[in-house]
């Protein structure tokens, strides 16, 4: 083979530096790993503490496979994970810091590929995040749903089913035993969330990007077809390297939108938003949350999937999956490129649904308009973001009463305090939990409801804050609200006793509370104490608030691979 490729720059020729490198990298590798066959690392974010990726052992070693059967020299690396379900403050603090890691080792190390594994939230957007800086060939695996559960007789979706039960058991209409009898039913295998949550939506988001092999998202972690896409995920990843196709030539304005109009289809997390807005941060695209709102606004609900629906993520790939749903909305997708090699539009299949209870037709939906709706107004001036399709319709234009909470630990006080002044009219307002504030923007957007409202029978209330919540949650919650309290966002200025107005038709989050009376409250941040880590320090001072993607100001734009200097 030829001496061209990349990790050439390390390995070719006698001198001091290339004898070192090959030496120690002789641990059982033949003479012709080195002769310019391409170098493929493989991204694992494998660990005992992110329970959603504890079989990407076993799909590495199927890329490597691939990887050897088509000539290239395949190297694992471990990068970090992140386990949303246990990760404090949150995971979201830490998405930046593992693109870091990954994007640094990627750039320093003799690579010439890259396969990304992912699966559990935020191991997809830190991983994409971290390769596209570096711009090599590169290709990701997402490593599929767990099966669904089953409770009593009736499908529990990881997630939604622990918001449902906890208020039933709150509520006094569920008996805490049963409560720990179904958390044993409720995953059943390896793999991520099995509903339409973050993790579902990444997945989601990553092939209609472009960005993984065509069939990958929602393919259950247990489907032996997933290994064998993983291993054909191996073979392309040397034939790219041959094409020099890198994500610079993928994640195009054309491939983001079209993400965008993917999780309107499939009714997907609010999470893909900053996801989505720190991408096109990094690949230098020109990408607002009125776009956005603009590409989702038409497009269909055509994914039956809680907490938007009923049925699971395995239910959703039986019925067709991600190319069954692109497929309706064909005509609004624009012909991006992909790393198959060909368009986006070219991959899908043109297959119908098989099941239209789970995967409905464009001309019968299960709404109209799916899209994420981004409000404005003086609560917040640079944007805010809420799901129609997990809302209650009757509260999507809505007037109340301001209950406000200032930060997390003031909220768990007293939203059960018999004394608290709030019915279900009123609107609950969370501050002080912001990508600054908190820190990290956690996901506690969609609130408790008070016990005395829920003891009434009532589900739903509307809630506003300047947090996230977990894509597979539900209710009319206003999240994301920029500027955030802890960056002197008006949120900030709201009394408990202020009138809201919500009109989500009219993109509309306004305070009804008079301009100059405004001007003379001092405003309340509710931030966190200030930081006690190096890490949290370098967070706090640069992170960007939500409508640029929560992403750290410095990461902006890609460095490309290129290194000058030898380490002997």
């Amino acid at each position: 083979m030829s001496g061209t490729t990349r990790s050439q720059q390390w390995y070719a020729g006698d001198s001091r530096d290339a004898f070192i490198h090959r030496a120690w990298m002789r641990r059982g590798l033949p003479d012709h790993a080195f002769d310019g066959r391409p170098q493929i690392v493989i991204c694992n974010t494998w660990s005992d503490l992110t329970p959603c990726n504890s079989h990407f052992r076993e799909i590495a070693e199927h890329v490597k496979r691939g990887v050897w059967e088509s000539g290239g020299v395949p190297l694992e690396l471990p990068v970090p994970s992140l386990g949303e379900t246990l990760l404090r403050p949150t995971a979201m603090f830490f998405r930046d810091l593992a693109a870091m890691v990954v994007e640094e080792l990627i750039r320093a190390n003799p690579v010439d590929g890259v396969v990304l594994l992912g699966g559990c939230d935020k191991t997809v957007p830190s991983l994409l995040l971290g390769a596209v800086s570096v711009d090599l060939p590169t290709l990701m695996v997402t490593g599929g749903p767990m099966l669904n559960g089953s409770w009593k007789g009736r499908p529990l979706g990881c997630g939604t089913g622990v918001w449902e039960m906890s208020e039933e058991v709150r509520a006094g209409r569920m008996p805490r035993s049963d409560l720990r009898r179904a958390e044993s039913a409720m995953i059943r295998s390896r793999g991520h969330c099995n509903t339409m949550g973050t993790a579902s939506t990444m997945a989601c988001v990553a092939e209609s990007l472009g960005m993984t092999l065509p069939g990958n998202a929602g393919l259950p972690a247990p489907d032996s077809r997933l290994l064998e896409l993983s291993h054909t995920a191996g073979n392309r990843i040397v034939e790219m390297v041959a094409e020099d196709l890198r994500p610079s030539a993928v994640l195009t304005r054309e491939a983001l939108l079209n993400a965008v109009r993917a999780v309107a289809a499939i009714g997907g997390s609010t999470n893909a938003v900053v996801h989505l807005l720190a991408l096109a941060r990094r690949v230098g695209v020109e990408i607002g949350l009125e776009d956005i709102d603009r590409a989702g606004r038409d497009i269909p609900l055509l994914a039956d999937v809680q907490p938007a629906g009923a049925h699971l993520m395995e239910d959703f790939h039986r019925a067709g999956g991600l190319d069954a749903v692109l497929g309706q909305i064909k005509d609004r997708l624009e012909p991006s490129v992909t790393v198959s090699g060909c368009s986006l539009t070219d991959q899908i299949s043109g297959r119908s649904s098989t099941d239209l209870t789970v995967i409905r037709t464009a001309d019968e939906p299960i709404a109209h308009q799916a899209g994420l709706a981004v409000l404005r107004g003086n609560l917040c001036p640079d944007g805010a973001v809420i799901k129609p399709a997990a809302a209650t319709p009757e509260l999507l234009r809505h007037r109340g009463r301001a209950v406000v909470f200032d930060g997390i630990e003031d909220f768990h006080a007293r939203i059960d305090d018999p004394e608290l002044e709030v019915s279900a009219s009123d609107v609950l307002v969370l501050r002080g939990c912001g990508p600054r504030g908190y820190p990290g923007m956690p996901e506690v957007g969609n609130m408790p409801l008070p016990r005395k409202v829920l003891e009434s029978g009532v589900r739903d209330m509307v809630r506003i804050s300047d947090a996230r919540m977990s894509g597979t949650a539900f209710g009319t919650v206003v999240l994301h609200i920029a500027p955030e309290s802890a960056a002197g966002g008006p949120l900030g200025l709201v009394r408990t006793g202020d009138w809201i107005e919500l009109d989500v038709e009219r993109r509309l989050l306004k305070l009804d509370v008079p301009d100059e009376e405004l001007a003379a409250r001092e405003p309340v941040t509710a931030a966190a104490p200030p930081a006690e880590s190096g890490w949290e320090h370098i967070y706090r001072a640069h992170v960007e608030q939500a409508d640029r993607g929560a992403g750290l100001d410095f990461l902006a734009g890609t460095r490309g691979s290129f290194v000058a200097r030898e380490s002997h």
